[in-house]
């Protein structure tokens, strides 16, 4: 007795529209994973240059911040208590009051420059700094301090800085007319992180005191200010050609060319949220880093980005071209099978992949090329063969190319890309809706030419071998 073999799944599956549109859909979400895949590595990859970042860091110097200079005066606090014995005693404990300069001006030259670790470039720099300002006689009657309880001979002179280890030179003020060393710390002044100090006595007969110093740091990344003074002018200057303006003010003047930047600031203390004094028991460190001003050195392309947000994208870009590739098949009565879907999918999905390695050498822009053209002569190639002629997977590839053109738009404009990307969705759907209008969904194809898929023809009847 022999049987024939049941074809009735694979006609159901090639004449069912619906069938194959719930099949691509499955494979769309299979070929999530790969997408998964990428993405997981992309994060790995940033990982590894932020490492690197830091290492460099380490040694050179990380993100400077300059907090200052800041007045700390001491002054002695009396209370009396009472002793379990009924005896009264008066104790004392030295407190500190920080009084910021009436006028602060900063003026810096920032000289950048490239370092590597592996394949990872890490933007680096030498800052020399000019400060200089005077203070006003500080005023202990807004702090309801006593005057024969201000140590006058014991005043510091604080600067923060965030990486002190990055120092290059020894520092000397000019106070009052007389030299003070710097010293290592921040003595008296805990509303920063790290940083110097300078001993200096301050004459309560004197009215407005000047000072002035030097910095030489090295750094990487930024380079950051505080505006203590009551009115704050800063100037940077530096040959790096793409700064990223950052921090709670912007400059008020600024030029950037293709060799370097100069930028300046003009702050008053009206603008910030601190007076200029206050006891340094207050709790200011978080209101002070939240006034920080100044520029990044960033890689005006950030490669893990752009892939990242490509790999947002990509269940559409699949979707799409899964879409066209069946609109070819309902046009032309064809008939692709899914595992030349599936083949088609790794391809895009392989995409992103190249773009990724390709990037950490040759910059997005090039990578994106010439993954995107590699993709698609691949995906024509394989068409050829799909849809049976040239016109058709000439026709194929050209709207994969429009295809990564379109993304190539939104990843480069990010601020109009929900607007560019709402558009171009509403274009192709109204695309499809046009060249589908004369379908015959029942009959399988456009006006009708596509005959159903006949019945399986019935089973022979059983024979008896004697």
């Amino acid at each position: 007795m022999t049987m024939p073999r049941s074809n009735g799944y694979s006609d159901v599956l090639r004449g069912s529209q619906i069938l194959r549109l719930l099949t691509i859909g499955c494979l769309v979400l299979v070929l999530q994973i790969p997408i998964m895949v990428v993405s997981g590595l992309v994060s790995e990859r940033q990982l590894r240059r932020q490492e690197a970042v830091a290492e460099v860091s380490g040694k050179w110097g990380g993100s400077q911040i300059i907090a200052g200079p800041a007045l700390v005066v001491p002054y002695t606090v009396r209370w009396t208590e009472e002793t379990s014995k009924g005896r009264t005693i008066t104790r004392t404990a030295t407190h500190h009051a920080v009084f910021l300069p009436e006028r602060l001006k900063v003026t810096g030259d920032v000289k950048s420059e490239i370092r590597r670790r592996g394949i990872y470039t890490i933007p680096v720099y030498r800052m020399d700094l000019a400060l200089e300002g005077e203070f006003a006689r500080p005023d202990f009657g807004e702090l309801a301090v006593q005057p024969a309880e201000i140590a006058w001979g014991k005043a510091q002179l604080a600067v923060g800085i965030s990486d002190v280890r990055a120092i290059q030179k020894q520092a000397t003020a000019q106070w009052d007319g007389g030299p003070a060393p710097f010293r290592p710390g921040l003595g008296t002044f805990a509303d920063v992180s790290a940083g110097i100090h300078a001993p200096v006595v301050v004459r309560p007969d004197r009215g407005k005191v000047a000072f002035s110093f030097s910095l030489s740091l090295n750094g990487s990344m930024s380079a950051y200010f505080t505006p203590f003074g009551k009115s704050t002018d800063v100037t940077i200057q530096s040959n790096y050609a793409d700064p990223s303006f950052q921090g709670a003010w912007l400059p008020t003047d600024r030029k950037v060319t293709a060799e370097g930047f100069t930028a300046h600031w003009s702050i008053p203390a009206l603008g910030r949220n601190y007076a200029q004094a206050w006891k340094a028991d207050a709790g200011m460190s978080q209101t002070v880093d939240a006034s920080k001003f100044g520029v990044d050195l960033v890689n005006p392309i950030d490669e893990y980005h752009m892939v990242d947000r490509s790999t947002k994208y990509a269940s559409l870009f699949i979707v799409l071209t899964f879409g066209a590739i069946w609109l070819i098949e309902v046009l032309a009565g064809l008939r692709v099978h899914p595992i030349q879907y599936l083949m088609l999918g790794a391809a895009l999905c392989l995409f992103y992949l190249l773009e990724l390695s390709l990037s950490e050498h040759l910059g997005f822009h090039r990578a994106y090329a010439i993954a995107s053209l590699s993709v698609v002569g691949m995906l024509g190639a394989h068409c050829v063969t799909v849809l049976q002629r040239i016109s058709r997977a000439l026709a194929a590839a050209a709207g994969t190319v429009a295809l990564y053109v379109y993304l190539y738009i939104l990843l480069t404009v990010e601020d109009y890309a929900l607007l560019i990307g709402s558009v171009g969705l509403f274009a192709i759907l109204g695309m499809v809706m046009y060249l589908t209008r004369r379908i015959d969904w029942y009959g399988g194809g456009p006006d009708g030419r596509v005959p159903p898929i006949p019945p399986p023809p019935p089973p022979a009847p059983l024979s008896f071998d004697a």
